[in-house]
């Protein structure tokens, strides 16, 4: 048995370890991208939390020792990881390669004039949010399989075969997203922050209209008192938000009028039980059919 044990030793020994590409993905949606695209080949950590506002986040020494060993990193772009930059300079890592996965994207709501701080937080090269629609996750894909590929080459196959797997996934669950839907459509719907253009374009839902009375900007009294008489007249019914807004002014606003808050993770890992893309799309459609008709 010790000869036996000797022997499996000396083979595992003499068999050389697979090294895995090092990859940092600014959010966990990404970062579920990469992996389900990369599979075993890659060893992929993320920055921001699925429970956490990408658009602001605090600078931590431990997100630049992430990034200080990794050879990719992955981001949403279009400006809404202004935090990376810094975290990238304090890495002191200049070998890192960076890609945008937003090139192919066709953007939404960009802007044709100057933009300033008066109109809120307004994006200049359009909205950031485009992960919210499954067609644009499969362009992400694509775009994750294409850098895989240019690092090693020598697993394009394997690569190519993950990227095959998931665009099947996403197309046979179009289908049933979409049907769920369709008893929905040109529903009017109110939403907290301009996050979801793309998923309601996707999905033909009208959003006449946020909680945020600009980009970025707190709810006011004036804008929840103007949302009410909207709400009212036009009889909305629901109320669609991130779970990482404080709900305080929806809530206030569904005492007024009994109209529906819909409270969901717009980001892998933002909630329980929602660890892949599939899950979060899942979910998101769920809560809405649930609560819409």
């Amino acid at each position: 048995m010790k000869k036996y044990f000797s022997l499996i030793i000396l083979f595992l020994c003499a068999v050389p370890m697979i090294a895995q590409i090092k990859i940092v993905a600014t959010t966990t949606t990404v970062a579920n991208l990469v992996e389900t695209v990369g599979g075993d080949k890659v060893s992929v950590t993320y920055i921001c939390r699925g429970d956490q506002d990408p658009h602001f986040l605090e600078i931590l020494p431990s997100y630049m020792l992430k990034l200080r060993d990794a050879q990719l990193v992955f981001k949403i772009g279009l400006d809404l990881e202004k935090w990376l930059q810094q975290l990238i300079d304090g890495s002191r890592n200049d070998k890192l390669l960076l890609i945008d996965l937003s090139a192919d994207i066709n953007k939404k709501e960009v802007p044709t004039t100057k933009v300033d701080a008066s109109q809120g937080d307004v994006h200049p090269y359009g909205n950031p949010h485009y992960w919210l629609d499954p067609e644009n996750a499969k362009i992400m894909a694509e775009e994750i399989y294409n850098a895989l590929t240019d690092f090693s080459s020598t697993d394009a196959d394997y690569f190519k075969k993950n990227l095959d797997n998931f665009e099947k996934t996403i197309d046979s669950n179009m289908k049933n997203w979409s049907n769920k839907m369709s008893s929905l459509k040109q529903k009017n719907i109110i939403t907290f922050h301009k996050s979801w253009v793309y998923f309601t374009d996707r999905f033909n839902l009208n959003v006449v209209n946020n909680v945020e009375p600009k980009p970025g900007i707190p709810p006011t009294p004036s804008h929840d008192t103007e949302l009410i008489r909207q709400i009212k007249k036009d009889k909305i019914k629901i109320i669609l938000m991130e779970n990482y807004y404080s709900d305080s002014a929806p809530n206030h606003i569904a005492e007024a009028t009994g109209i529906k808050v819909i409270k969901v993770p717009i980001a892998v890992n933002g909630i329980e039980g929602v660890h892949s893309y599939v899950e979060l799309i899942n979910y998101i459609i769920n809560q809405i059919y649930a609560n819409g008709n």
